[in-house]
């Protein structure tokens, strides 16, 4: 609607009364020009007719793309992630032939490892793990499932190590003298000298000998069996900081360097001690003359903190610390120092016949994947679950594929 009169004085009315005409006068016009006009609208409603659109809103049509059903499951590969490590564990040869200048029929080498224990399969350890069972030189107080095994020869050590090897499959032998205790029988030098004598005579393979604690006559006895067993490559279990102390250490490990043994270097769940002690030693004696025991913890007593140490101490000789770089033995038969393991129980912890070499077989599979060299055990049952462990994680072949497939079912 026009609000006010134009400059001509016509007003609105007068306006519309001419619209007829000006629409008849447009007719054919294109384009029309207004000049000073002001129009007040309220609302507007344009109308554009849809075929005016229609240019604008063509487009090619597609053709829809129809996936196809696929035909086989896409092939993957796995590979698998391998950690090199710029360490290595130092190998240590025990027993020697006669060729060598000893008396034994074979040699034990253990250490040599590149990698965490069973990390790939790659890297399988250098030398499988060796198994040594315990002999005593008295009467020794143990549980009635170890007892039924070696009941008849527990009063003969050579006896005992022979049955060990031939009835048990024993790798080695260790000699635990006992008796030399002062607190004991306080047996004497001689005497100790004389039963391992004896046990190198009833069998061929390497000797582990065992003192009795006592820093003084730990090193008496140490020396003198170096000397009588000169060039057999003995492992004398063991030497301690408490030697260090009481002035004993260099004698033992002079006789160990000159008569060609390995020491055994004890020290208590320690990183620290541990590395003092071989410090100690490399005054007197090559590194490859070196074997760790970092101490083994019975299973419900504190393993797992054995576990831990155990596992340190690999990682950080494969990360290059030649003071930890040495094979590491592993005191398995410290399981039966749990009273659970042989002890009478309720019934829910089983059959004390099963549960003893249960106990002693989950101890020595535990520290085993913590790199473990060589085991001390007792039951022949727990040695020969761990024998056979070893062979399945050391097998390089693939198990079926069926198998793999019905995972479900497989017994364990």
């Amino acid at each position: 609607m026009v609000a006010q009169k134009n400059n001509s004085g016509i007003n609105s009315e007068q306006l519309l009364s001419l619209a007829p005409q000006l629409l008849e006068l447009l007719k054919g016009v294109q384009q029309v020009e207004l000049q000073n006009v002001m129009l007040e609208i309220g609302d507007l409603e344009f109308f554009i007719p849809s075929s005016a659109l229609a240019p604008l809103l063509t487009q090619p049509q597609v053709t829809p793309v129809l996936m196809q059903k696929p035909t086989e499951l896409i092939r993957e590969s796995y590979v698998p992630h391998i950690t090199e490590f710029p360490g290595k564990i130092r190998e240590v040869t025990l027993g020697a032939t006669k060729s060598q200048g000893g008396s034994r029929s074979k040699t034990l080498t253990i250490g040599g490892a590149t990698t965490p224990a069973y990390a790939d399969r790659l890297h399988p350890p250098a030398h499988a793990p060796v198994f040594s069972l315990d002999v005593f030189d008295m009467t020794v107080s143990l549980p009635m499932v170890l007892r039924e095994n070696v009941k008849e020869v527990m009063e003969d050590p050579a006896e005992w190590a022979r049955m060990n090897v031939k009835k048990f499959g024993a790798d080695m032998i260790t000699i635990h003298l006992m008796s030399t205790d002062p607190l004991l029988k306080d047996a004497s030098v001689k005497q100790a000298v004389k039963t391992v004598e004896d046990v190198l005579q009833a069998v061929d393979v390497p000797i582990m000998v065992g003192g009795c604690g006592d820093p003084k006559k730990d090193a008496a006895v140490f020396t003198a069996v170096a000397e009588m067993a000169h060039g057999e490559r003995l492992l004398l279990n063991s030497v301690t900081l408490d030697m260090a102390e009481a002035k004993t250490l260099e004698s033992v490990a002079t006789a160990a360097r000159d008569h060609d043994h390995v020491l055994l270097a004890f020290t208590g769940l320690e990183l620290n001690s541990a590395k003092e002690l071989n410090r100690r030693l490399y005054e007197f004696i090559p590194p490859e003359q070196i074997v760790m025991d970092l101490t083994t913890v019975a299973l419900g007593y504190g393993l797992e903190y054995s576990f831990t140490i155990h596992e340190r101490a690999r990682y950080a000789a494969l990360m290059g610390d030649l003071e930890l770089a040495h094979p590491v033995i592993s005191a398995a038969t410290n399981a039966w120092a749990a009273r659970e393991a042989w002890m009478k129980m309720p019934p829910e912890y089983g059959p004390r016949e099963l549960r003893g070499p249960i106990w002693e077989t989950v101890n020595a599979l535990t520290l085993l994947l913590a790199g473990i060299d060589l085991f001390l055990m007792m039951h022949p049952a727990a040695v020969l679950t761990l024998k056979d462990v070893i062979h399945r994680l050391e097998t390089k072949e693939n198990p079926p594929v069926e198998q793999i497939h019905d995972w479900v079912s497989v017994r364990i």
